[in-house]
């Protein structure tokens, strides 16, 4: 994909953007590869009018993503490994949002309906998992400190990931947490219907724990994380967001909000996982 449109983008690349990708630029040579556009009847009341976002034909090394992701600025173009790719991402089994879509909900509040709503319905004993929050929601936890650059964690994680032979995407987003909804991903619909509340979620953990968006599949997300939380406290407190996130990564994991801190402490990597 050697010839250039306006902007300065591989030809095609500017059907991403809504103004076709006026001033956008990428140095960045691209692998042979297509656009997936939404396929109507699978997300019907959503627009098709243009495509989601760009896949690599082969794998994708995690020097391309590195070097895409230092594209970004220029491109609007933000990389995202994406495993198995057959299915949904070639057959256009997406539903995309916009970005403004994002902007309507707030983490907190997501976080405390989850809460809420689950323990409305939850046997005593499934509540004392949650220990030492019962009940009651904490609430969002604090920043954490950052270890390194949150670029060059996402680097190394992408070069981690990257070992699974996945190819690669490229979403038109201002920030990565929106190529969840721009992407159409929808991995964890079993938990909750919308993804833009979700991405509210990881936009908020881009910004206090310096995570990034690496690589999603059918009912996975993979992030890189620069300011993990590290002490017992802070830990048991970010667990509870995760849980609220993705409970299924906790239940049907370690069973406890205490034994999956002891699993996340210190680590720059966070795995989700949706049944």
């Amino acid at each position: 994909m050697d010839e250039r449109e306006r902007g300065g983008l591989p030809t095609g690349l500017g059907k991403l953007f809504a103004d076709g990708g006026t001033g956008r630029s990428l140095a960045v040579d691209l692998p042979p590869g297509g656009l997936v556009w939404p396929d109507p009847g699978y997300a019907p009341g959503r627009s098709c009018a243009q495509p989601a976002f760009w896949i690599s034909d082969e794998p994708g090394s995690g020097e391309l993503w590195a070097a895409l992701r230092a594209e970004h600025a220029h491109s609007g173009l933000w990389p995202v490994l994406l495993e198995e790719s057959v299915q949904p991402w070639a057959a256009g089994q997406i539903a995309p949002d916009v970005p403004e879509e994002i902007d309507n909900y707030k983490p907190a509040q997501f976080m405390a309906e989850v809460w809420e709503d689950w323990c409305e319905l939850a046997h005593p004993d499934q509540i004392e998992d949650l220990a030492p929050f019962g009940d009651r929601c904490p609430g969002l936890a604090a920043p954490g400190r950052p270890m390194a650059p949150a670029e060059q964690v996402a680097d190394w994680y992408a070069g981690v990931l990257a070992e699974r032979g996945m190819p690669l995407g490229l979403a038109a987003v201002r920030r990565g947490a929106d190529a969840l909804a721009v992407m159409g991903w929808q991995g964890a619909l079993h938990h909750n219907e919308w993804t833009p509340p979700l991405a509210a979620v990881v936009r908020s953990w881009e910004e206090r724990f310096g995570a990034r968006v690496v690589a999603v599949g059918f009912n996975t997300l993979e992030l890189s994380v620069a300011a993990p939380p590290t002490t017992y406290e802070h830990t048991l407190h970010v667990a509870a967001e995760h849980w609220a996130f993705c409970p299924d990564s906790i239940v049907q994991g370690p069973g406890t909000l205490e034994e999956y801190a002891e699993q996340i402490a210190g680590v720059n990597a966070w795995s989700f996982w949706w049944d």
